[in-house]
């Protein structure tokens, strides 16, 4: 997302900091009225004020322990039958499933997801009905803020399953003992969400606001929404308003997906992609320092990227292999912390003449031999592009491929293939040519090779351990894939309550219900009571 227009004043906001003018005489001082601080009930006077509060909102998404860096990564795919770290002290905790209450370091992602849901209603409480706002401005403000709220919890769903959930900003009375909510209840409002959304968002955005959520990925989120709760007629209605209705289209080419000038800042080149995270423009603008941020960023694609100690597979090419590097302005800086595993690797694995096996895995470079193989369309060795510690490729959340595949597996169920080809094949005409249309299935048929479509177009984009849980699939694929060896345990430690994550220990230490929404740390208690208390003046 865009986060350009978030600065100083807003993180003093967000933050509950109090703004005083300070006086050194005493009398002055303890006239002084607390009321008339900056507050949220004294500071959305204006569209730019309220863009302030919405921008810091979205800077929840790009937090280090949200979308940016390993740990997501950890929890919401490591552990499927598509690939895993190439040595063995990396994420182990997930790949084996070793996690428990309070080994896994999941707690930290749960906090943040859950101050930025407050953070949205907040921002919600505000803007909604006040009249100091352009009728268009707070339309749009109250789009973004439901999509991202509802975006966040729709991932604590799939991650935990019954969670804490409100929707206004609860007392801390409330917050010691508050239950968690079952997963249908809080899904059928965050449906209702995302409709109303998409209703209030445009199409599409330009300029600095490029990037914001629109009304397309409102709707893309409330398909998979849809999808995962097994509604074949909602999904397939809602796909169509994106497939039918909406500026997307799938890239001429596969490798243009990813390719390597992909997803920059500004760029709208990409028109497959309905749902991104920018982690890019952040220094420099208010927000931090560049150096803060170089200490701070990152992204996925460096766990894609290998490590330069790792490469080339003969030792006796190095120097070659380096000033191969160097000649194309690469470097392999990143920490090689995902590649596909045997099984995924192999050309015979995908069927003849996929186009996208060459897009997504590597096994040279430059003529080399590589020791390992790697996700070639999520990696970016390229140092102008992305130089680590600030890596700022954009997370793609949802893209239009996807959409065209919830299509078809929607269809199938409700229907049989017959009306279910179109949108698979469509996927298809991209990956293989000659086209290769699929045809002659029955559903069982077509439920399997949709499967296995997913699989190929959608690899190591967060989305295979996820659709093997919902497929009741995960356990036979983790005893029936060969992975690397540090990853074996897996066959013994696997157990079905891994399919969703435990409650945080802390969490549970800290609420007598054992399902606190989210434990607030010394400074975070403040922050929070002194929130309240302008809230309630």
């Amino acid at each position: 997302m865009k986060t350009r227009k978030f600065n100083f004043l807003h993180i003093l906001l967000m933050m509950g900091i109090i703004i005083l003018p300070i006086s050194c005489d005493d009398e002055a001082f303890l006239e002084e009225d607390l009321r008339d601080a900056l507050s949220p009930a004294t500071f959305y006077n204006n569209d730019a004020e309220a863009a302030l509060a919405v921008n810091g909102v979205m800077m929840g998404l790009i937090s280090n322990n949200g979308h940016r860096n390993r740990q997501y990564a950890s929890m919401s795919h490591y552990g499927s039958d598509e690939g895993g770290p190439s040595r063995g002290n990396v994420a182990g905790t997930y790949h084996n499933y070793l996690y428990e209450e309070g080994v896994g370091g999941y707690g930290n992602t749960w906090r943040v997801w859950y101050q930025t849901i407050r953070d949205a209603n907040s921002a919600l409480e505000n803007i909604e009905g006040n009249d100091k706002l352009s009728r268009t401005f707070r339309d749009q403000a109250i789009g973004q803020l439901l999509t991202i709220r509802a975006l966040i919890y729709w991932e604590l769903t799939v991650m935990w399953g019954d969670v804490p959930y409100f929707r206004d900003l609860p007392s801390s009375e409330v917050l010691g003992s508050i239950e968690r909510t079952p997963v249908a209840t809080i899904r059928t409002d965050l449906k209702a969400d995302l409709e109303r959304a998409a209703s209030l968002l445009p199409s599409e955005w330009s300029g600095v606001d490029y990037g914001r959520f629109t009304k397309w990925a409102a709707l893309g989120f409330k398909t998979k929404i849809h999808l995962y709760d097994r509604e074949w007629a909602e999904t397939v209605a809602t796909a169509n308003q994106i497939i039918n209705g909406s500026p997307h289209a799938l890239m001429d080419n596969f490798e243009d997906v990813y390719g390597r000038s992909r997803m920059m800042i500004g760029d709208p080149q990409n028109k497959e992609m309905i749902a991104w995270i920018d982690f890019a423009g952040l220094s420099g603008e208010g927000v931090m320092s560049a150096a803060d941020y170089a200490r701070n960023s990152g992204g996925f694609v460096e766990e894609m990227t290998p490590r330069g100690r790792d490469e080339p597979k003969n030792k006796a090419e190095k120097a070659a292999f380096n000033a191969a590097l160097a000649a194309n302005g690469d470097e392999f800086n990143g920490f090689g912390a995902y590649s596909p595993f045997p099984d995924a690797a192999k050309r015979s694995r995908w069927q003849e003449g996929d186009l996208r096996y060459d897009a997504t895995i590597i096994t040279h470079y430059e003529g080399f031999e590589l020791k390992h193989k790697y996700f070639k369309k999520l990696w970016q060795p390229n140092l102008a592009a992305s130089y680590r510690g600030n890596r700022h490729e954009n997370f793609i959340l949802l893209r239009l491929a996807d959409v065209y595949l919830m299509a078809a597996e929607a269809q199938n169920e409700l229907a049989g293939p017959s009306e279910a080809y179109q949108y698979i094949n469509k996927v298809r005409e991209r990956a293989f040519e000659p086209d290769k249309p699929l045809s002659g299935l029955n559903q069982t048929s077509f439920r399997e090779a949709l499967q296995e479509e997913r699989f190929f177009e959608l690899m190591g984009e967060h989305q295979r351990k996820r659709d093997l849980i919902r497929w009741g699939l995960l356990a036979e694929r983790i005893q029936n894939t060969t992975v690397f060896k540090q990853h074996n345990a897996r066959k013994v430690n696997y157990a079905p309550r891994h399919h969703l994550l435990p409650i945080p220990l802390e969490e549970i230490q800290n609420n007598p219900n054992s399902v606190s929404y989210t434990h607030l740390r010394a400074h975070e208690t403040l922050r929070y009571l002194v929130c309240r208390l302008l809230l309630e003046k």
